[in-house]
C-alpha cells in the first residue's frame, strides 16, 4: 500500500545543474523554511536530508529546520539523514537529531572495480556489519539500505545482501541512481521484491536521464511501492528525479484515494514558490504550471474561447491552476485578433473588420521580434483602421508565472 511521498528537495535537490544555471548554489536557510512550509502544507510528512557531515552550513541549515517544523505544525515530521555505511556519518546523523537512516552503498561491478575498489564479498561485509552494529546501538531508529545503482546491479547480488540484512532494515530502497530503468523493468523488479521481501516497504528514486523518472514512480506505485522519492520539479542530479506535483497530479488520475493526504491546491503555488527563489520560469515539462493552460495556435485559440474543455483535459484548478493564457503570436487567427482587440484593447470592432486586421497582421508576422511583441504590431495595425474605444482599456498582463517572493 502507497504510504506517500520522500521528499528530497533540501538533499538531492541542492545537487542540480539548475541550482548553478541560476546562479542559486544552494538554498540559504529563509528559503529551506518557505520551501519547508509550503511542503508541510501540501502534505509531505517524510524529508531526507544530506547527512550532518556533508558541511557544517547544512547541518546547521538542518538544525534550524528541525526546531522550525515543531513552531509550524503539530503532526510528526519524519527526517531522514542519507548517509553512507560509514560509521562517522552514523554517529553525527543520530547525534544531530534524525529520526532514520537512509543507508546506501553500491554493489555492482563498476562500483567494486572503480569506486570502493574492493571485492564483492569486502562490499557485502561492511554493509551487512554496518547495519547490525547500527540496529544494536540504535534499535528503535529507522533504516533504509540501498544497493546504490541498483538497475544496473545483477538480482542474484542484491538478493544476496538483502537476504542478509532484511531483518534488520525497515525499508529496501530502489534507487535508479543513473536513470536507466524502463517501466517494464519497473512492474517486473518491484513484484518480484514485494513477493520475496512481504513485510519490507520499498523505497524507489527514479533519475530522469531517459525521461522516465515520473512513469517509473507510477509503475513502482502501482506495483506496491510504498514510498517514492520526489522534490520540488523534480531537481535533483544532473535531469534530475521525479517531480512532486507531477506525480500526485498522475496519482490523482490513477486513483484519488492515494492522494487523500495531500492539500492538492498548494501544488502550484509551491511550484511558484521555487520559481520565485530561483528567479526562473516553472520549467515547461512541469505538468503543474500555467505553460499547461496556455494556448497558441490559432485553432487552439478559437477552441478555448468557446469551451476550455476543448483542449484542457486536466482539472488543473484541483492543483491551484486558477488562470489560463491564450498568447497573441504569429499563429494566432482572427477569433483572437478579435477578442483581443475587443476584450484587451477596448476596440469597436466587428468581425469583418477582424478577418481583415489579421490578413495584415499575418504578413507582417516577420516584425515580431524581442522588442517588437505581437502585441506592438498589432496595435500599430489597428491604429490604421482608425477604430472607436469601446470603454477603458484594460491592462495587458505578461505570461509570467506570477513569480513573487
Amino acid at each position: 500500500m502507497f504510504k506517500g511521498l520522500i521528499d528530497t528537495t533540501f538533499r538531492d535537490g541542492q545537487q542540480s545543474p539548475l541550482m548553478f544555471d541560476s546562479f542559486k548554489y544552494r538554498f540559504n536557510i529563509n528559503e529551506k523554511k518557505k520551501i519547508f512550509e509550503a511542503l508541510i502544507k501540501l502534505g509531505i510528512r517524510n524529508f531526507e536530508f544530506f547527512s550532518p557531515v556533508v558541511s557544517p552550513i547544512e547541518n546547521k541549515d538542518f538544525q534550524e529546520l528541525l526546531k522550525f517544523s515543531k513552531q509550524i505544525t503539530k503532526e510528526k515530521i519524519f527526517f531522514l539523514a542519507h548517509c553512507r555505511c560509514h560509521p562517522k556519518d552514523i554517529k553525527e546523523a543520530i547525534k544531530t537529531g534524525f529520526d532514520g537512516l537512509n543507508l546506501y552503498m553500491g554493489i555492482s561491478k563498476h562500483a567494486q572495480k572503480y569506486h570502493f575498489k574492493k571485492t564483492k564479498e569486502e562490499l557485502f561485509k561492511i554493509i551487512k556489519d554496518t547495519i547490525i552494529k547500527t540496529k544494536k546501538a540504535y534499535p528503535n531508529i529507522y533504516l533504509r539500505f540501498s544497493a546504490e545503482d541498483f538497475f544496473r546491479t545483477s538480482l542474484e547480488d542484491i538478493f544476496e545482501i538483502y537476504d542478509q540484512i532484511h531483518k534488520f532494515v525497515d525499508t529496501f530502497g530502489v534507487p535508479d541512481t543513473v536513470g536507466i530503468a524502463t517501466p517494464d523493468e519497473v512492474e517486473k523488479i518491484i513484484k518480484i521484491l514485494k513477493k520475496r521481501y512481504p513485510q519490507k516497504n520499498i523505497e524507489c528514486h527514479f533519475h530522469d536521464d531517459r525521461g522516465y523518472a515520473l512513469i517509473n514512480a507510477q509503475k513502482a506505485v502501482e506495483n506496491g511501492a510504498e514510498f517514492i522519492d520526489t522534490s520540488v520539479w523534480g531537481i535533483a542530479e544532473r535531469s534530475g528525479i521525479t517531480s512532486c506535483t507531477g506525480l500526485l497530479l498522475n496519482l490523482y488520475h490513477l486513483d484519488k484515494k492515494l492522494v487523500k493526504n495531500y492539500n492538492l491546491n498548494i501544488c502550484y503555488p509551491l511550484n511558484i514558490l521555487l520559481g520565485s527563489i530561483l528567479k526562473i520560469q516553472v520549467p515547461f515539462k512541469e505538468p503543474v504550471s500555467l505553460t499547461n493552460r496556455t494556448h497558441t495556435a490559432g485553432v487552439h485559440q478559437k477552441a478555448i474561447l468557446n469551451s476550455k474543455k476543448s483542449y484542457e483535459a486536466h482539472q488543473l484548478e484541483i492543483f491551484g491552476v486558477n488562470k489560463k493564457n491564450i498568447l497573441l503570436g504569429p499563429l494566432s487567427g482572427w477569433h483572437l485578433i478579435y477578442y483581443y482587440t475587443k476584450e484587451i484593447l477596448s476596440y469597436e470592432i466587428d468581425e469583418s473588420q477582424a478577418k481583415e486586421i489579421t490578413k495584415i497582421y499575418k504578413k507582417n508576422i516577420y516584425q515580431i521580434k524581442k522588442n517588437s511583441p505581437p502585441e506592438k504590431v498589432l496595435l500599430s495595425i489597428i491604429k490604421k483602421f482608425q477604430l472607436k474605444k469601446r470603454r477603458t482599456q484594460s491592462k495587458i498582463i505578461a505570461r509570467l508565472e506570477n513569480l513573487t517572493n
